[in-house]
């Protein structure tokens, strides 16, 4: 697979792999990473549909390998622009998981222009209900915090991996081999990065979710966060003809722990769209 280029975008340098189609008129996919992973969540999904039509995911601030040459105000949303911008994208479908699918949600009501459809995993989701965690995930993410405080990041990681790849229902260590060391390193890095700055946040999400008319699919896992599957069924409700699809036996991350049905799942998506 490709190298890394980086991308100099307002006092951060941010990786890029890009795998260009010179002859595919199919409109480009552009991967956004989840809060826990870096681009590399998406290296089955670049490798699979690189054949097809061009492909691109990157790091954003504060994960993998993004370097913060001068930490200030910055913004995800105009982040994503300047990398497309940057590679000569001007239109592509958007693929992204919790916090990339926030990012994703924000740029397709920013410029729905740019925006040729929307696959959202378990998406966050600003201005809405407050999530209620059960239990089990209140006391795993405490676990989590309480080692981040203690300054103890193998810890740290460890209680992350355990809600978010194998999820609040699972036992710790469902998901292992090379996915889980895959992951572990990406929230390692996540956890050390240098401090990107201040981020300028987008305006609220969930009250202008009926405004997004970009062809639409949400997925989620039946073994995620018990708030996700409400969350995205009201979604799909509100969001005028979005799709729906819950993939049995995984958590949060499905295209890293399932990507065989998770890749199914998106090409079925894609075939609905427009060339």
């Amino acid at each position: 697979m490709n190298s890394l280029t980086w991308i100099p975008v307002n006092g951060a340098q941010l990786p890029c792999l890009l795998l260009p189609h010179a002859s595919s008129s199919l409109p480009p996919l552009v991967f956004l990473h989840a809060g826990v992973c870096d681009h590399r969540l998406w290296l089955q999904q670049l490798q699979a549909f690189a054949a097809e039509r061009s492909v691109l995911a990157y790091d954003r601030r504060g994960y993998g390998q993004a370097r913060i040459e001068a930490a200030g105000e910055y913004s995800h949303l105009s982040d994503l622009w300047a990398v497309l911008d940057a590679v000569g994208l001007s239109r592509a479908v958007l693929v992204g998981c919790s916090l990339g699918g926030r990012l994703a949600l924000e740029a397709a009501l920013d410029r729905p222009e740019r925006v040729a459809g929307l696959f959202l995993v378990a998406p966050a989701v600003t201005g809405g209900p407050t999530p209620e965690l059960s239990e089990r995930e209140l006391a795993m993410d405490a676990a989590a915090d309480a080692a981040m405080d203690a300054g103890d990041l193998p810890a740290a990681n460890r209680a992350l991996a355990a809600l978010w790849l194998d999820g609040p229902s699972s036992t710790e260590g469902r998901v292992g081999g090379a996915a889980r060391a895959l992951f572990l390193d990406m929230d390692e890095r996540m956890l050390r990065a240098t401090p990107p700055g201040t981020v300028i946040e987008a305006p609220a999400i969930w009250p202008r979710l009926e405004h997004i008319s970009a062809p639409s699919e949400l997925l989620w896992g039946d073994l995620d966060l018990g708030y996700f599957f409400p969350r995205c069924e009201a979604m799909v409700t509100r969001m005028a003809g979005a799709r729906r699809t819950v993939l049995p036996g995984v958590a949060h991350l499905p295209s890293l722990e399932a990507p065989e049905a998770f890749n199914t799942a998106l090409a079925a998506f894609l075939a609905t769209l427009p060339s």
